[in-house]
């Protein structure tokens, strides 16, 4: 009756009748509580079915029924090693061994075993007897490159999966492993290779198609990476870490928009605790601008995971977009806290509109080079002097940019004679007239946009760069991993962003006496090259557009007296703005013109004048133009009000540009001081002042006494055409001095260390 009974679960298990099998091997247990074959059969099925406590106890039974069977073992090996009873399923696997030392399947699960467990010699030495009776094992080769990769030796682990598919050819597993070995030894386009033949085996493998995607955004191929994403989440449509990867490949390609969120929303929808995802949609509405919806994504993440590295910090940026300061001051206050203890919690750029402290921002600017990056590799030795200095720009603003408006010129005044330029272009730029014009003043140009930080590094080391000029720093679209590789002897800050980089891998910051002052030189960990007279390059050339605005279309009353401030609403604190209330009060036939960055903003702008006593509607908001109209549009203003601690920078340039005065404060960190730099360079070093007291009383003066207000005016214009300022040709001379000296004291075998570059050398 049992034979009977186990012949025929035996055939329903084999047919796929799970419990119509498990029915009838009960039925035998019932008679037979001892019987082999039915604890042994039905420990299988629950073991299949995920009952591993279950299964545990049917397979001790069927080894304590038959101690001589070595299935019996093996199968509770297995159970065991499921359960995580690694110790104890050694111990099964040892025994079915013993009963049968040619069990190649028990000898394989012991070196799997072996290798989770961390015992990485002995897996090898596991997988070294399993292949010297069995050449074609896949699960040996795997589990040998495995155990060498865990020994650190992944040439060698490489070295066995090459043995592995020469053997086994039709192994899809091995050719994943040698795709995950080659990413292990940063050969990623093989990798690509590797995973392309495990997809031909095995076509519809989802996991397969999703490792070959990441691939393909590793190396930066982002369009073909997300049709990539499409084939892996055509075969998982529920895998929400494809979902979020495919959003991150679409925002890689500078596709910050609504197909990227649906993807981060997809996948939030399919996992609501991915974090990760939650937090890369809150990015892309910070993008797109819908700042108020990205603080709310951001509130989100921080009840999920309140540890998650910089959300604090885009949260109080978004609420800071839309000039929400409600719980500002402890925002504030929490954030210093918190670099304090080298918490991940702001990047540096979102700190330097929050922060008034420099040796915070310096902190806060190692703390994220430290993040995810290696140790940069020494500074590259003394060389063979090139024929010319050969310079490399980098930046990710080679495009409709306030630093590609500010530096074109400089790339077209440079010294041909002495000097090669090549240009590294990492942003997805597009085709631009400013584009064109920057891409036809070098000599050499590179789009470095799909290269990885690996090879743009060895582009520049090919062309055996001397000076290595980074336009970009912490801003958006940096790429700091690059000059991490240390392919050029010297590397340089400049531009782009307004303070350290806090690591050692660059050397040197351009920067004048108003920027750096020598007392505040240690809050900067490269050394500092004071340029004569500003630090910031300008182009002569700026197109202002001839198109003649008037007050009326730009909403603004025909006699009232005009501020301005074109400045980022987000640079808008509310100490600055309460100045600026207090003076609309006291100049009462006058307006406030400032940027309309996004409606909430202005919403919130004119709620905050309210509140201080200031009829909303003197304030006027400017919709975004193209900048040459802008800079004509400008005109129309009286006198422009710069913010603090965050001061105007190309927008007070711009300003100068067009005979627009500016008045400014000189506060405590690189961005407080940059327009009291500009104002100097022009002349105009009395619209510069020391305290927001000064400022107030300063602007104050002006509003009521147009005669004086005329005069500073004329003496703008006049001093626009004869001061260092515009004068693109004199600035130029200026840096490519201070690189002659960098490389001087290069060739002379000393270290970088900080001087000023003398006018007229």
């Amino acid at each position: 009756m049992s034979e009977s009974l186990l012949r025929a679960a035996s055939a329903l298990g084999g047919a796929g009748k799970h419990a119509e099998a498990a029915a009838l091997y009960r039925q035998v247990l019932d008679r037979e509580p001892r019987n082999f074959h039915a604890l042994q059969g039905l420990g299988v099925l629950c073991f299949r079915s995920g009952r591993l406590q279950d299964a545990e106890k049917l397979m001790s039974g069927a080894v304590s029924a038959n101690p001589g069977a070595a299935d019996a073992q093996f199968n509770l090996g297995a159970v065991l090693m499921a359960g995580g009873k690694f110790a104890e399923a050694l111990q099964s696997f040892d025994g079915a061994l013993r009963i049968k030392p040619d069990y190649i399947e028990a000898r394989g699960n012991r070196a799997a075993l072996l290798l989770r467990m961390g015992h990485n010699t002995e897996a090898l030495a596991e997988c070294e007897t399993l292949l010297a009776r069995r050449r074609d094992l896949a699960q040996a080769w795997g589990i040998k490159s495995a155990a060498l990769l865990g020994l650190n030796r992944p040439a060698d682990a490489l070295a066995a999966l090459d043995q592995g598919v020469k053997f086994s050819p039709n192994s899809a597993a091995l050719w994943r492993d040698r795709a995950f070995v080659l990413v292990n030894l940063q050969q990623p386009r093989d990798a690509l290779t590797s995973l392309d033949n495990a997809l031909e085996i095995e076509p519809r493998n989802a996991e397969f198609a999703l490792r070959r995607a990441d691939l393909l955004a590793m190396l930066k191929q982002h369009a073909e990476a997300v049709a990539a994403y499409d084939k892996a989440l055509a075969l998982n449509p529920n895998d929400s870490d494809g979902w979020n990867r495919r959003g991150i490949a679409l925002v890689d390609i500078g596709k910050k928009d609504p197909d990227a969120l649906r993807s981060f929303e997809r996948a939030v929808a399919y996992d609501p605790g991915n974090t990760e995802a939650r937090h890369n949609r809150a990015n892309v509405l910070f993008e797109l601008k819908r700042f108020a919806e990205s603080a709310r994504e951001f509130e989100k993440v921080l009840q999920q995971a309140p540890g998650t590295a910089y959300a604090r910090g885009f949260l109080i940026q978004a609420r800071l977009r839309v000039c929400d300061w409600r719980g500002l001051e402890q925002d504030r206050l929490r954030l210093s806290q918190a670099i304090a203890k080298d918490e991940r919690v702001i990047d540096p750029q979102g700190y330097l509109s929050i922060c008034s402290n420099p040796e915070e921002q310096q902190h806060c600017a190692r703390i994220f080079m430290g993040d995810d990056v290696q140790p940069a590799p020494p500074r590259v030795r003394a060389r063979e002097k090139n024929s010319k200095i050969r310079l490399a720009y980098i930046s990710a603003d080679f495009r409709p940019h306030p630093v590609a408006f500010l530096i074109a010129g400089v790339f077209e005044h440079h010294n041909r004679q002495e000097f090669d330029l090549t240009g590294i272009s990492l942003g997805h730029a597009g085709s631009s007239n400013i584009r064109q014009r920057i891409s036809d003043a070098f000599g050499d140009f590179v789009d470095a946009a799909k290269l990885t930080d690996d090879e743009t590094a060895a582009e520049l080391a090919r062309r055996n760069i001397d000076i290595a000029v980074d336009l970009t720093g912490f801003t958006d679209g940096c790429r700091p991993g690059i000059l991490l590789r240390r392919p050029a002897p010297i590397q340089v800050n400049f531009l782009g962003f307004p303070g350290t980089m806090g690591s050692a891998h660059l050397d040197y910051i351009i920067a004048d006496k108003f920027l750096i002052p020598e007392s505040e030189r240690r809050f900067y960990t490269e050394q500092v090259v004071y340029l004569p007279h500003t630090y910031q390059a300008n182009d002569s050339k700026r197109e202002i557009s001839e198109r003649v605005f008037s007050r009326r279309e730009a909403g603004l009353p025909e006699q009232d007296f005009v501020f301005c401030c074109f400045n980022n609403n987000y640079k808008i604190t509310p100490e600055i703005f309460s100045v600026w209330m207090r003076i609309l009060t006291q100049v009462p036939d006058s307006v406030l013109w400032l940027l309309q960055d996004n409606v909430d903003a202005a919403a919130n702008l004119r709620r905050e004048a309210t509140t201080r006593g200031v009829n909303p509607e003197r304030l006027i908001f400017a919709p975004r133009i193209t900048p040459a109209e802008h800079l004509a549009r400008q005109r129309l203003a009286d006198l422009f009000l710069d913010t603090s601690p965050y001061s105007a920078h190309t927008t007070c340039s711009d300003a100068l540009f067009v005979g627009l005065p500016v008045v400014s404060v000189y506060g405590p960190t690189f961005p407080a001081h940059v327009a009291v730099s500009l104002l100097n360079a022009v002349g105009m070093g009395e619209l510069a002042t020391k305290s927001l007291g000064d400022y107030e009383q300063r602007a104050l003066f002006l509003a009521q006494n147009r005669g004086e207000l005329q005069r500073i005016k004329a003496k703008l214009m006049q001093n626009r055409g004869s001061f260092p300022l515009f004068d693109t040709a004199r600035f130029t001379r200026n840096l490519e001095q201070a690189y002659r000296e960098m490389l001087a004291l290069h060739h002379r075998g000393m270290p970088p260390r900080s001087f000023a570059v003398e006018e007229g050398l």
